[in-house]
């Protein structure tokens, strides 16, 4: 049996893009998943075909409640949380001194807030041993023209991340950067661009759990790197 089976984790926005892929994987691997999505339609035909194992309840987790019920549903003991719900802000990608400052204020109770909101509600579910992964990007330590409102959160909740880690020692808080991929919402940020260059999400699974399974401590991982390290030399 997967030493993974009988696990249960909580991954947030499994309805598509990499939090579809990571709540197939995990389910295949005999995880419970416990996850969600905005459009109840959209969440039943992603998910009602992995049967069982996969717990979707519909909602946003800027919403305490909702944050509430995935916990609820997860049960007395979490054994891995991936805050992976994010947005990307206007579209097409403003210049910062041009953007409307609620944009930015209304980014961080999505992508900054609601991540620790929802690892407030389940860390006392959260036994030694636990890990939490936050889904970061590398537009948060670099400056890239009209990435400003979206890297700005990201690089917040980088440091959320750090200070938590340094807070419970006893989890391992994983920040990960999974690269680009070929997504919605990265196509929202070039839109009407090709971007079939980009590698399906599929394609960082495999580094996230040799992340989330392996003894890496809590940090700042690139998932490029943690496939390169793997390759033998």
């Amino acid at each position: 049996m997967d030493a993974r089976s009988g696990r249960t984790a909580i991954v947030t926005g499994g309805s598509r893009g990499l939090g579809l892929a990571l709540v197939t994987r995990l389910a295949a691997d005999g995880w419970r998943v416990v996850t969600d999505g905005r459009d109840p339609s959209a969440l039943r035909a992603a998910l009602d075909p992995l049967g069982p194992g996969v717990v979707a309840i519909a909602g946003d987790v800027a919403d305490p409640a909702h944050r509430e019920a995935l916990v609820a549903a997860a049960g007395p003991t979490v054994d891995l949380v991936v805050n992976n719900a994010g947005g990307l802000g206007p579209s097409p990608l403003p210049a910062l001194d041009s953007v409307p400052t609620a944009e930015l204020s209304k980014l961080f109770e999505t992508n900054v807030v609601a991540p620790l909101g929802l690892i407030q509600a389940v860390i006392d579910r959260l036994g030694p041993g636990a890990v939490v992964v936050n889904v970061t990007s590398d537009a948060s330590v670099e400056g890239y023209e009209g990435w400003g409102v979206y890297g700005t959160t990201k690089a917040a909740l980088d440091q959320l991340g750090r200070v938590l880690a340094a807070e419970h020692p006893e989890l391992r808080i994983l920040t990960v950067d999974p690269g680009d991929m070929r997504t919605a919402m990265h196509q929202d940020a070039f839109p009407g661009e090709d971007i079939s260059d980009r590698p399906e999400p599929e394609a960082s699974v495999p580094a996230i759990l040799a992340l989330v399974d392996g003894d890496h401590p809590s940090g700042r991982y690139r998932a490029a790197d943690v496939r390169a390290a793997a390759v033998p030399r």
